[in-house]
Formats: structure tokens, C-alpha cells, sequence
């Protein structure tokens, strides 16, 4: 037998894990040869490593060869590792197989060819694929790695079933960081038949779904839409022999592959050479906490955390080593056994419960509809399995082991279960509260008193501004005195906005403020305040900060911070000498976009702005820029992705579910975001291209710009002064999130935490179709579209 392996990939490495450690490869047998009978033998230098416990793990492996980062992408022997590499042996069988024996000549690992081949060939191809087949045709595989992969699908090879053998390939998880052996967590078709890939645990829970394949992507994955077909291109194939999913890419332009995360998370990760390491740009599914088990029993998972699972109250961690290796599944155990029984006696305390709040209640609840809140606790309290209930009009209880908790996103209140707990658990930190209370008592005495004469004094100094000091939450509740005071009877109007003008004031302590009036506004007191406490804990260095309010009868007032350049406008359509130049442009549009994706992604309620334009872009004394005018912006809770409402926004901005009637979702500020971005690009109104010279001129920029992307000429979109020190990269990539951001199917826009991505640089995306309704715009704006029947 001949093994022989191409450039991209070393050939068959000795792969050492011990514990923590890195993988250390103790010879690169490329070019080795091995005859029929007769061993491989090792080459290179090397050394094993050894605790008190026991020796370094080996395995045979392949990896990328000019990737500097050490990256498994098959493993032969994953579930059973041999511990000395000097005496075992890598060899061919009599019957063409390629063989793993460990020290003891007891059978590690083998191919399964179950015709015998007089002379084999082992070949690793470009793709990475390790195949043995005939030296007379080496194409004509009679095995091949792709068949059996591990925990990373690599371009080229097929995921699906073989319908005339019933093999399916499936690739599976590693158990933890450092141990390759497989994990819980699998890929696979649909053993059902539909044409989706199903996420599973341990065999059996479906805990993710890609949806059906429609003709050009998965349903639940729009964002393949996305990709350039240049470096990525894909495909389902279904037929009477086989279905199977395959995706390529170029080589030349990206590496890239799928790997299933110890977490259970599928991730498209990309290397990144200036950052040396894979980034990834795809996670699917989305939300981490949505994969069954991931964090184990008794714990909470916490999207967007660094530490994404913790203990609840009264547990701790169990298997310890794992959770350090990236595998939590292990869960926690409880501190102090329950005392199990609802009556107290005088040796015993009755178990306690604490209130937990949660996104959603656990699956697998025993209800009992005609007990009170009370007859629920007790019912729990009386049976020895019962760890946890929940009373809301009925009765849940919980037996055994707490799955699947998640916390409430960013505080939000969630749903509440109470959780069982020795009463030694409540007892100990009852009696820390005593004695902080009682130790704190005088000294809280004597700071009450010092706190209210100071208060006193600054009454006493400041009287004509004590109505601006109650505060609401993080806000302040201005009274119209105040206001009318501090901006000098409203005297300096800096614009108008969305329901009333904007007038600039300053506090008693110099700080700057800009003032905006509610003409009009006919929310009631309630939902008027509701809807402002909301807004006002929203904190992002993109996000115009709230500072206050005053409600009196039907005088209604918000109280921002001051932005002293003003609003985007100005600098792109507006008449002041000052020009944005292309490096300030394009870290507006970045900034801008992270914005969106906090109030879409990372607030603890979904915020549609739903009305983004230049006009509500406030800069401040950098340039930076801030999201202003939340006057029409709807707020959902995080189980809500979509909202029928009046059509609301502006004129050019709106996307066209708005004109339809559907339901809206946040995909509608995606739409506004890149016909802004046009204007951003341009420094023209949109609506003012066909009055502008050059070449292009009568053509409705948006659709000069999709257009132009796959001609290459996106130099000529640009004005004189600008184009003369534009980075031509990142122009290409603003046009490109433009024109995906005005697609016509929601589903196919990218989300704003993926356009931030795309803006910096970590995933490229290929050329957009023209969207129809661009088409529809031009010609309502009386635009020629002579070019594009060209």
C-alpha cells in the first residue's frame, strides 16, 4: 500500500491530548509507504508525556497543513485512543484494509472494505478526503473518510443517506475541548424523509430544524442566501439512490468549514489569516441556550454571556474537569440533600422553596388544575421527587432533574418557578442578614441623618430647580417649570423631529441637553410612561442616551443628551462646507448598524425603530453617531419576532411589507438601513440622483448601484472629492449590505448583527440580484431606468 497526500492537508498524524494540553503530532508520515502485512513506520521525533494518572492520548488524525492554527478536521480512532504510539502499529490487512493495532495487537480501528484489493492505494485528496482505492483507478474509492466524519463536514463531502445501502453520514460533536471521543450532539437528514437536517441529542431529542429546502436555501437558515457564489455554492440533491446536501468553496478565496460545537451549536467558520484563527459567521442553532441540554441539570443558561451556564442557588458543579473543558452537560448537584417530607418536626426543618424567574418553564410538568397557590406548594413538598412548581392558574410540578432553564433576556421578568431547597439553604443566609442588619443599624442611623441635612441645604440653595430631582428608574422626571427654565422659555429651536421640535437647554450644572416637545401625542399617562422607563435603560454607545422626561396633563416631553453636530442630514444633503470624508462615512454606517443590532438582538425586548433615517442619526463631537427619534419604534417581547401595526416611517425609507399590510418585523429597519446606506455612499438623497451629473446620472441610485457591483465599477458611484481617498474594499462591501438590505423577501435581508460583521471585515458576501421594488421606486419617482433594460 502507498499512502500519498496532497498540499492543503498533512497526511495521517499522531495526535497527542493530555488534558489541557495541546496536540502535539509526533511525525508527519508523508510520503511513508507500507506493503501488504507489513507496518507503517513512524518517523519524526516526539516524546510521550506521562502523570501519576496515566500516559498522553494518540489518535490518527488529519489536519490543515498551512493553516497555523492546529485544526482536527477527521480523527480515525475517536472513541478509543491508544496510549503508545511505539509500539502500535498502522498497517495494511491481507484483505486491503487499513488497520490500527494498539501495543497488545488488540484492534484499534479499521477501514471497512469488504472486497479484497490485490494492490491499494491511500490517497488524501485537495478536499481533505482520505480514500484507498485500486492503484489501477484510484478514483473509484472503495472507502473514503467523507463517509465517516467527525465533528467537521468539509467542503465537498455529501451529509445524507444512501438510499440502496441505508448508510448515513452524520457528523457528531467531540465530548469536551481536549477528548474527540463522540459527543451528544449530531447532524444529520431527516430519518423521516422531508428534505431538512435535523440537531439531535443523545439520539434521540430533536432540539433544531434547518426546514425544508426550497429551491435556493433551508427555510430556517434565510441567510444562505447570502453568501457569494464565487466562494461558496451549494446543493440538494434528491433522487432514487441517494439525498444528500453538499456545499463547495473556492479555495482561492476563503477556507472555510462546518464544525458541530461541543456545545451542539452547528457553526460556518472561516479562517481569517490577519487574525489567525477561525471566525465564525454562522451558528445555527442562533441562540445557544436553544440547545437541548447544553448547560445539564439544576442550571441556567444565559445567552450572550462569556460563562453562558451557571448553577441555580444551593448546587454546584459536578465533573468539574469538563465544564473546564467547554462541556457543562455534566450539571451541578445539590449542596445539602432534601429532607423530603412537608412537616416539620423537632430534629427537621421542612424543605424551603426560592422563586426563580425564567424565559419559559421547563418541558415535562405535572399539572394539577384545582389546587390554590398554597395546595401547589404543599402537593410539591409531599412527594420526595419533587424538585420545583410554578403557580399560575393551575398547578405545574416538576419531578427529578431541572433541564433547560434559561434566564430572562437582559433582566426582563420572565415566568416564575420555585425551586426546592433544604431549609439549611435559607437558614445560614437568614442569619447573615441578621447580623448585617443589626451590625449596620447605628451606623445607617447616623448616614440617614447626615444624607437628609445635606438634602436640606441644597433645597435651601438650589429652590428654583428642586422640581427636576424626583427620579423614575434611571430617569429623570423634569417638571414644565424647569424645562421652560432651563431653555429659556424654549428660545433655541435646533430642529424638528418626528411629533414635535427640538430645543436645546442647559442644567444648573452646565450639561447640555436637547429638549424635545410632543406635539400631539395622545398615549395615555400609563403607557406614555411604559413605553419611556423602556427606552431609557437602554444603554449603547450608539444609542442617543434618554436622560429625563416631563409629563404634566397633555404637555409631554422627552430630555436627551446634546449631540453637537447635529443630525446626519446636514453633512449629506445640507449646504455646509464641512465634507464627510470616506473614512468617517463608513464608521457612521458601522456604528449605525450596531446600533440596530442592540435594539434588535441584545435588548431584553425586541425594539423595531421602525423609522431609520438620516435625520434620526445624531453625531456627536467625533462624529459618532447616535440612533435618535424612538417616537414611532415598537417594542415586542423576546417570544414575539412580528407585529401588525399602521404604517408608520418614512417615505423612501419604508420597505415594502409596509405598503402590503403584513406583519412587520425587524427586517423592516434592515430595509430602511440600506436605503440609507445608499445616501451614506452617495452623499446624495436618493431621491435627488437623477439630478445629479455624471455618469449614471438619471438613474435611480439604488439601482445604478446594483448594477454596477458585478461590472466592478464602483469607483464611478462615488463624487470627485470622495472617490480620491475612498478604500475601494470597503466600498464594495457598504454597496453589497446595501443592496442585500433592500431586498425585496425579508427572509433573504441579513440581520444587523451579521451586516455589522460584513462591514469588518469577517464574512464576505456575494453579489445581490436587483430587487423588484427598487424597480417600483424609480419609476414612482419619475426616475428613467433606461440603463437597466440595457
Amino acid at each position: 500500500m502507498v499512502l500519498r497526500a496532497a498540499l492543503p492537508f498533512l497526511l495521517l498524524l499522531w495526535v497527542a491530548f493530555f488534558f489541557s494540553s495541546p496536540m502535539l503530532p509526533l511525525s508527519t508520515a508523508d510520503g511513508a509507504c507500507a506493503r501488504l502485512g507489513q507496518p507503517m513506520q513512524r518517523r519524526g521525533g516526539g516524546s510521550v508525556a506521562r502523570d501519576g494518572e496515566g500516559a498522553w492520548r494518540w489518535y490518527l488524525a488529519i489536519w490543515y497543513k498551512k493553516i497555523s492554527k492546529t485544526t482536527p478536521v477527521w480523527i480515525a480512532n475517536r472513541a478509543t485512543p491508544i496510549s503508545d504510539p511505539n509500539s502500535s502499529q498502522l498497517t495494511v490487512s491481507e484483505d486491503g484494509n487499513l488497520v490500527l493495532f494498539d501495543q497488545t495487537r488488540s484492534l484499534i480501528w479499521a477501514t471497512n472494505i469488504t472486497s479484497s484489493i490485490n494492490s491499494t492505494v491511500g490517497v488524501i485528496l485537495d478536499s481533505g478526503n482520505f480514500v484507498l482505492a485500486p492503484a489501477s483507478n484510484t478514483s473509484n474509492f472503495h472507502w473514503q473518510s467523507f463517509d465517516e466524519p467527525t465533528n467537521v463536514w468539509l467542503p465537498g463531502a455529501k451529509l445524507g443517506r444512501n438510499k440502496v445501502t441505508g448508510q448515513t453520514t452524520r457528523f457528531i460533536s467531540w465530548q469536551s475541548s481536549v477528548d474527540p471521543s463522540p459527543g451528544y450532539y449530531t447532524l444529520e437528514i431527516d430519518p423521516n424523509g422531508s428534505d431538512q437536517f435535523i440537531h439531535r441529542w443523545n439520539d434521540s431529542a430533536i432540539y433544531w430544524e434547518t426546514g425544508r429546502w426550497i429551491g435556493n436555501m433551508f427555510a430556517g437558515v434565510p441567510e444562505m442566501a447570502m453568501y457569494p457564489k464565487e466562494a461558496l455554492s451549494y446543493e440538494f440533491t434528491v433522487n432514487e439512490q441517494e439525498s444528500y446536501f453538499v456545499y463547495r468553496t473556492n479555495a482561492s478565496m476563503v477556507t472555510a468549514m462546518f464544525i458541530m460545537e461541543v456545545s451542539g451549536q452547528v457553526k460556518t467558520v472561516a479562517w481569517i489569516e490577519r487574525k489567525k484563527d477561525w471566525v465564525p459567521f454562522l451558528a445555527l442553532p442562533k441562540a445557544q441556550c436553544a440547545v437541548y441540554f447544553v448547560c445539564g441539570s439544576f442550571t441556567m443558561c444565559t445567552e450572550n454571556a462569556v460563562t453562558f451556564c451557571s448553577c441555580l442557588r444551593g448546587f454546584s458543579k459536578q465533573y468539574n474537569g469538563e465544564w473546564r473543558y467547554g462541556n457543562p452537560s455534566g450539571g451541578c448537584k445539590r449542596n445539602t440533600k432534601l429532607q423530603c417530607g412537608g412537616k416539620s418536626s423537632k430534629k427537621t426543618t421542612a424543605d424551603e422553596f426560592y422563586a426563580l424567574a425564567v424565559a419559559k418553564l421547563p418541558d415535562k410538568a405535572w399539572g394539577l388544575a384545582t389546587v390554590s397557590t398554597d395546595g401547589c406548594k404543599e402537593a410539591c413538598l409531599n412527594n420526595c421527587s419533587c424538585t420545583a412548581y410554578s403557580y399560575a392558574g393551575g398547578c405545574s410540578l416538576w419531578y427529578g432533574d431541572l433541564i433547560n432553564l434559561v434566564a430572562p433576556a437582559d433582566g426582563s421578568v420572565g415566568q416564575s418557578i420555585h425551586i426546592r431547597l433544604a431549609a439549611s439553604e435559607f437558614s445560614s443566609s437568614t442569619k447573615t442578614r441578621k447580623a448585617t442588619v443589626i451590625g449596620a443599624s447605628t451606623a445607617g442611623a447616623i448616614l440617614v441623618t447626615l444624607i437628609m441635612i445635606i438634602g436640606i441645604l441644597l433645597i435651601l440653595r438650589k429652590r428654583n430647580f428642586s422640581e427636576a430631582n424626583k427620579v423614575e428608574g434611571s430617569l429623570v422626571v423634569f417638571s414644565y417649570r424647569f424645562l421652560q427654565h432651563v431653555t429659556k422659555n424654549f428660545s433655541e429651536r435646533l430642529g424638528k423631529g418626528s411629533f414635535g421640535p427640538v430645543f436645546k437647554g442647559t442644567l444648573p450644572d452646565g450639561t447640555l441637553i436637547a429638549v424635545k416637545k410632543l406635539d400631539g401625542v395622545s398615549q395615555g399617562e400609563k403607557q406614555f410612561r411604559a413605553e419611556v422607563s423602556t427606552i431609557g435603560t437602554i444603554q449603547h454607545v450608539n444609542l442617543i442616551r434618554l436622560l429625563g422626561f416631563c409629563s404634566e396633563k397633555s404637555m409631554k416631553m422627552l430630555v436627551y443628551e446634546f449631540m453637537p453636530n447635529g443630525s446626519l442630514d446636514r453633512y449629506l444633503f445640507g449646504s455646509i462646507p464641512l465634507t464627510l470624508n470616506w473614512k468617517t462615512r463608513y464608521q457612521i454606517a458601522l456604528g449605525i448598524a450596531k446600533g440596530l443590532a442592540y435594539l434588535h438582538e441584545k435588548c431584553r425586548s425586541l425594539i423595531i425603530h421602525c423609522d431609520i433615517k438620516p435625520e434620526n442619526v445624531l453625531l456627536d463631537a467625533d462624529f459618532m453617531p447616535k440612533i435618535a427619534d424612538f417616537g414611532l419604534a415598537k417594542l415586542l417581547g423576546r417570544d414575539v419576532s412580528r407585529v401588525l401595526t399602521t404604517m408608520r416611517g418614512t417615505i423612501g425609507y419604508l420597505a415594502p411589507e409596509w405598503i402590503s399590510g403584513t406583519a412587520i418585523t425587524a427586517k423592516a429597519d434592515v430595509f430602511s438601513y440600506g436605503m440609507m446606506l445608499f445616501e451614506i455612499i452617495s452623499g446624495n438623497r436618493n431621491a435627488d440622483w437623477h439630478r445629479q451629473g455624471g455618469q449614471g446620472a438619471g438613474t435611480f441610485f439604488p439601482v445604478l448601484v446594483a448594477m454596477r457591483l458585478p461590472e466592478g465599477k464602483i469607483q464611478d458611484l462615488l463624487g470627485p472629492k470622495l472617490s480620491a481617498d475612498a478604500n475601494l474594499e470597503e466600498v464594495e462591501r457598504a454597496c453589497k449590505v446595501a443592496c442585500w438590505c433592500v431586498q425585496d423577501d425579508e427572509n433573504t435581508r441579513p440581520t444587523m448583527g451579521e451586516i455589522v460583521q460584513i462591514l469588518e471585515g469577517l464574512v464576505d458576501v456575494g453579489f445581490p440580484p436587483v430587487p423588484w421594488y427598487l424597480h417600483v421606486l424609480a419609476q414612482r419617482s419619475n426616475f428613467s431606468t433606461e440603463e437597466t433594460s440595457q
